[in-house]
């Protein structure tokens, strides 16, 4: 596996940085590629981004982060809406059309607000990738049950997979497993005990964050796998 760093260009001669992690032996004509977008709070360097696309090529995708503006300019606030969603669309057709590696599938995965964002475009269309996965999906803002962010999720068609600790503020567990019974498509839910929003568990678990992280990697590379 290596790592290669890339430009983005997004509209009006805007460009983004973006990391492929790329198999030894890729076949771009049978392979498969993941795009991994970062949440609100951080940006592509993040650890568990890094280790699970890292992890990915090692197990033989191609997978690419990437930052979304504000990050690449170095601020805390979250761009507006529409230019987070032109940044994921553009971040795809690169991956698609620029990178080489132009005849693989493609499956698109995302923490928290990326993954939202995904969630959104594929539901409109706009994002054509053939799985989704979910990273701490933020169902509701802390301390606000009733303000569900559900009503797209009935329009994707793909499957999809989450992640969900059991500590995530954003993220009622039940909840989630209520608008998740109601969805036809077929979907897949994982359960990290004790983790947060970041999936980071208490001490008092004695678990490593490094088996956090395989525990995540390794269920994704098995549900890639999986007929649904």
């Amino acid at each position: 596996m290596k790592n290669k760093r890339v430009t983005i260009p997004l509209a009006e001669d805007e460009r983004v940085s973006g990391i492929l992690s790329i198999p030894e032996n890729f076949e771009k004509e049978k392979g498969s590629g993941v795009i991994i977008a970062h949440g609100a709070g951080n940006d592509m360097n993040n650890p568990m981004l890094v280790s699970f696309a890292e992890g990915l090529a090692n197990a033989g995708y191609l997978a690419m982060r990437f930052n979304f503006p504000y990050k690449e300019k170095g601020k805390k606030a979250p761009d507006p809406p529409k230019k987070l969603d032109q940044t994921w669309v553009s971040v795809f057709e690169y991956f698609r059309k620029e990178s080489g590696f132009s005849h693989a599938k493609i499956f698109a995965a995302g923490k928290s607000m990326g993954g939202r964002i995904a969630s959104q475009l594929v539901a409109e269309g706009k994002l054509p990738v053939g799985r989704l996965i979910l990273l701490g999906y933020p169902l509701h803002p802390p301390g606000q049950k009733k303000k569900l962010r559900d009503a797209h999720l009935p329009g994707i068609k793909v499957p999809m997979l989450f992640f969900a600790g059991t500590r995530d503020s954003l993220c009622d567990l039940e909840l989630l497993k209520n608008v998740l019974g109601g969805l036809k498509i077929p979907w897949a839910l994982e359960v990290i005990e004790g983790g947060d929003h970041s999936f980071k568990v208490p001490k008092s678990y004695d678990i490593p964050e490094r088996e956090v992280y395989n525990r995540i990697l390794n269920k994704a590379i098995e549900w890639f796998k999986s007929d649904s």
